[in-house]
């Protein structure tokens, strides 16, 4: 070989020369030149040290004196080949001439054939020798003299790979940027225009633009050469979408948004192709960017296609895990719900067990809902009692604590009776059911099913529900403790469809933090709330009323029974019951019973009216005592009268809180607490109001107008009774009902309109009654030959609500009257279940003042036609006014008189003057004037107007003769009598009302109710009188 090469060119190299086995090298020897050589791949192992030293001799030998050399004569003679044929103005123009044509050729995807010694394939071996020995600037003249050229003869495949070395070489020169991203543009356009056929050439392309746009950190740019590179092949596409993903990950800021969608799309893609794996790894990917975020649609799709894709590889545990993300998805819509627990139960089922899931999404559990719902001492009737707020029932049940304890506070009381070591726990009772309210919410187009629990020592219940899209529902949990000890909720376990077993626990932050001073108590635990010490068993009472109304009209009048029942063997006593709102619902007397409803609310006959009812202080305090020789025997019941009044319409709750005392059954727990809850709906029924005139004839009289309004819309109720309620005030009717309403029946949307009289009904000093505010007097509105008896509204029921009336509708003063209107309702429409009997309905008005009148009251009595022969003598008339004192105060009243102007108008004039009317707006009577001669002015006469008066002399027609200025003195509630007397001079009709009345009270030092006038002047009624010349 040296003889025929020479001895310069051949050179002998032995490898693989190690005789002691492997040799350790501390890395690969070509782990700088491959990228992908692994240390676990122990290349070169056999190769000594003195070996691979030649080796590198050999090369770097080889190509410093061969290879290279022979590039650099290579580039020297292709060069100079180039300059004498290409390069120059005449061979330039000589190259365009002779290729002048060749632009209207068609398009190929090769384009002309080069042999390789033609001058194009010269110039394109002298440019990329000259690129890989760095001589980028002849590289570049020569790729961009070979490009023209490549253009005109539409060879579109050697101009694009021409255009590609140009921009490789513009990057390598770091010069012209701009430049370069324009050739590798041309290049890449150039490829895709020649179709699939150069796919490759076009990736290619692509992948050197994107690693120039890396190293310029134009990491944007460079993912969105990656989707171009896309193409048909689906393997290719999800591999470069892939890429683009991680380049939006990269750049800055990171577009996380476009990063999760692009790994979707590559997970498409690689699906698509059967790489599943890749699919998954691709989508998991994805899961953490959307983990967190509000992109709830492609969240569910990441999950739902997991779950999918998992059990397709049968890893189905996994598979479950991704599903159960997906089951909350309310935003879905109906057939993606349904879609998603198809497929969910599905793959749960080719597992062939049961799942148990920790928070499991279907149903939503609202802990925020949740209510553990315990009876210590505080009992509850029914579930509506046991959701109120606690401090309503602290509120109602502060009077009710035994007197012996020193504070008032309940809470205070029970802690003495409990031991210390129960005072941070809950206590329940052995065998009382301990209720937890959850609230499962489904926010999907589905149905589920759960089930709860049995327990040796516990009782737990069992549930069965359903829930349609969209429904909540609340579901109460009972777990009822058989034997002493403690009980700890700790959650709630549900299965849906029987397959998978839910499970939430209730306990989020069980651990108390500890407090470095020991002065601060430490926070309080949640876990402490679901605690509980389990005592032995106490009595416990069951109560509830009957026949209580759920919707009624206002007024209704009821005798309702409250049900109390002790199943223990123990026996209670001291029973007090206390009402939130008395104004409704009050404890009656136990003589009540047994009797009929309408007939004990009658008025007796014989028997005076005692007025005995609760006083004020007992009705402030609202807690009724039972007897003491009351109590509930061991599984015994007992019953209790109760009155019910629908006093105003409205939303109505009552609170009732029933106490009693166990003896010797408990050293934790003396006394118990039974708490009921009803809610009513009061509809509007009979609107009545009263409208008082005081009458100016007559002293202590008063017109009284009732309207009476049927607000219902269906109903008829029968009027039967009026009465008034206190001030010994009797009240009658001025005309008979049937005139005004013949049916006695007031039906819906009808009006009536009464008018009574209000007459003052003085008593004998020597009457012995208690309560005069509380007398009664009594008015029948039914048909005259109605025989059915009046109700006594001042004696319980009626007086008891009507205390409550009085006190909820204002302050009480003297000089009012109160007013109870009673009708019938035959049939109700709202009350189905009530007995065939009349309802009875009492409506109250309290506290109707007559002191907003002037307390100083008076009327004139005298002739009202006399007949005088005034040619003898003036006439004399004799007049007396009677005054009348109705306020609880002595009061001085000073009357004057005022005798008539001098004029020619008589007394007309004076009469306007007084008015302030002129004469021509005066109505009603006028006086007549005199004629100067003793001509009788007839009847006849007296019927026309006189419309020209003669003149009169200057004198007046009439003048007071009496004492002109009167002062007297009236006790409270006296009356006084003073005589006045005219004389009048000539016939005619006069107005005798030119007097005024002053009066003034004297202070009260206990003044009651609301401030009234202290003092007034009040001008004189009108009273005509007419004077006749007798014949």
């Amino acid at each position: 070989m040296r003889s025929t090469f020479g001895p310069n060119d051949c050179q002998l190299l032995c490898i693989n020369s190690s005789q002691d086995g492997q040799t350790r090298h501390k890395d690969t020897p070509w782990s700088t030149f491959r990228s992908d050589a692994l240390a676990t791949e122990h290349l070169g192992r056999f190769l000594k040290l003195d070996v691979l030293n030649e080796i590198k001799n050999l090369m770097q030998e080889l190509s410093s004196k061969h290879i290279i050399p022979y590039m650099e004569q290579k580039i020297r003679l292709l060069n100079q080949q180039v300059s004498s044929t290409r390069k120059g103005f005449r061979n330039q123009f000589k190259n365009l001439w002779w290729r002048k044509g060749k632009e209207d050729a068609l398009d190929t995807t090769n384009g002309p054939v080069y042999t390789f010694s033609s001058i194009e394939s010269q110039i394109r071996v002298l440019g990329d020798y000259a690129f890989m020995l760095r001589d980028y600037e002849l590289a570049v003249s020569s790729y961009r003299l070979i490009s023209t050229d490549y253009k005109l003869d539409k060879a579109w495949k050697r101009y694009a790979g021409v255009q590609e070395m140009i921009g490789l070489t513009y990057f390598m020169l770091d010069q012209s940027r701009k430049e370069a991203e324009y050739c590798m543009e041309n290049a890449f356009n150039t490829y895709l225009k020649l179709g699939s056929a150069v796919q490759q050439n076009a990736t290619r392309c692509g992948l050197w633009w994107i690693e120039m746009l890396k190293t310029r950190n134009q990491i944007k740019e460079a993912a969105t050469v990656y989707f171009r590179i896309c193409g048909e092949d689906l393997l290719h596409s999800a591999v470069m979408l892939e890429q683009a993903s991680f380049c939006y990950l990269l750049s800055k800021p990171p577009m996380l948004h476009k990063y999760g969608f692009h790994l979707v799309l590559s997970g498409d893609h690689y699906k698509k192709c059967d790489q599943i794996k890749h699919a998954i790894r691709t989508y998991r990917n994805a899961v953490s960017v959307y983990r967190g975020t509000t992109w709830n649609l492609i969240k569910d799709r990441v999950h739902f296609h997991i779950g999918q894709w998992y059990a397709s590889l049968g890893m189905y545990d996994v598979a479950v895990t991704h599903m159960l993300e997906i089951l909350a998805s309310s935003h879905q819509s109906k057939t993606s719900q349904e879609l998603f627990l198809r497929d969910f139960l599905h793959i749960v089922q080719k597992t062939g067990k049961t799942f148990e899931v920790l928070k499991l999404q279907l149903p939503v559990i609202n802990i925020s809902s949740l209510k553990v719902i315990f009876e210590d001492h505080r009992t509850y009737a029914s579930p509506a009692a046991a959701s109120i707020k606690e401090g309503v029932w602290r509120s109602l049940e502060e009077d009710m604590i035994p007197s012996l304890f020193a504070k008032s506070n309940w809470l205070d009381v029970q802690s003495k009776l409990i031991p210390r070591k129960y005072k941070e726990s809950n206590i329940c009772v052995a065998g009382e059911a301990n209720s937890s309210n959850v609230e499962p919410q489904n926010d999907e187009y589905k149905t589920s099913t759960s089930t709860g629990d049995i327990n040796s020592s516990l009782v737990l219940s069992e549930v069965d529900f359903s829930l349609e899209g969209g429904e909540t529902i609340l579901v109460q949990l009972t777990v009822t403790p058989r034997v002493e000890g403690i009980l700890t909720i700790v959650g709630v376990k549900w299965k849906l469809s029987s397959s998978v077993v839910g499970l939430h626990n209730f306990e989020s932050n069980s651990v108390n933090k500890r407090i470095a001073k020991g002065r601060r108590k430490p926070k309080h635990s949640p876990s402490a709330d679901l605690k509980f010490i389990v005592i032995k068993s106490l009595p416990r009472l069951q109560g509830f009323i009957p026949s209580l109304p759920e919707k009624t009209y206002a007024g209704d009048l009821r005798h309702l029974v409250l049900e109390l029942n002790n199943q223990s063997k123990f026996p209670v006593k001291n029973l007090k019951m206390k009402i939130s709102n008395p104004r409704f619902l009050n404890a009656g007397n136990q003589s009540y019973l047994n009797v009929e409803f309408s007939a004990c609310l009658e008025k007796k006959l014989n028997v005076e009216q005692s007025g005995g009812h609760a006083n004020a202080k007992k009705m402030l305090q609202n807690v009724f005592h039972f007897p003491e020789d009351i109590s509930v025997q061991e599984e015994t019941s007992l019953s209790w009268p109760l009155w019910f009044h629908a006093a105003v319409p409205g939303n109505i709750s009552l609170y009732i809180t029933v106490y009693y005392e166990m003896e010797n059954v408990s050293s934790i727990m003396k006394f118990r607490t039974l708490r009921m809850h009803y809610n009513l709906q009061v509809l509007p029924s009979l609107d009545v109001s009263f409208e008082l005139s005081p009458c100016p004839s007559r002293l202590e009289e008063f017109l009284l107008r009732m309207d009476v309004v049927n607000k219902t819309s269906s109903e008829c109720f029968q009027i039967h009774q009026l009465s008034s309620v206190g001030q010994q005030w009797d009240v009658s009717l001025l005309q008979p009902v049937d005139s005004i309403l013949p049916s006695q029946s007031l039906f819906a949307g009808q009006v009536l309109s009464c008018f009574f009289m209000l007459k003052y009904h003085r008593k004998s000093s020597t009457s012995e009654d208690s309560n005069p505010l509380f007398l009664q007097s009594d008015v029948r509105l039914g048909p005259p030959g109605n025989s059915e008896a009046l109700f006594d509204v001042c004696s319980s029921p009626l007086a008891d609500f009507h205390d409550y009336e009085r006190l909820y509708q204002g302050m009480s003063c003297q000089g009012n009257v109160d007013f109870v209107f009673i009708t019938q309702l035959w049939r109700g429409n709202i009350d189905s279940g009530a007995p065939h009997r009349p309802l009875l309905f009492s409506h109250h008005v309290c506290h109707c003042s007559l002191s907003s009148f002037s307390p100083i009251s008076w009327f004139v009595d005298g002739p009202r036609t006399i007949q005088h022969n005034f040619s003898a003598s003036p006439c004399g008339v004799n007049l007396k006014m009677t005054i009348n004192n109705s306020s609880d105060a002595a009061s001085s009243v000073h009357v004057k008189t005022f005798d008539p102007p001098s004029s020619n108008s008589q007394s007309i004039d004076a009469t306007a003057s007084q008015s302030g009317l002129p004469l021509e707006n005066q109505v009603g009577w006028f006086s007549i004037p005199a004629v100067n001669d003793t001509k009788v002015i007839t009847t006849d006469a007296l019927a026309k107007r006189i419309t020209k008066s003669v003149s009169l002399e200057s004198a007046p027609q009439f003048i007071w003769t009496g004492s002109s200025s009167t002062k007297l003195k009236l006790q409270p509630r006296a009356t006084a009598e003073v005589p006045l007397q005219i004389c009048v001079f000539a016939p005619g009709i006069y107005d005798l009302s030119n007097y005024a009345l002053n009066w003034n009270l004297a202070p009260i030092e206990e003044s009651q109710g609301e401030a009234n006038k202290s003092s007034g002047e009040c001008q004189g009624y009108p009273y005509y009188l007419t004077v006749l010349q007798s014949t």
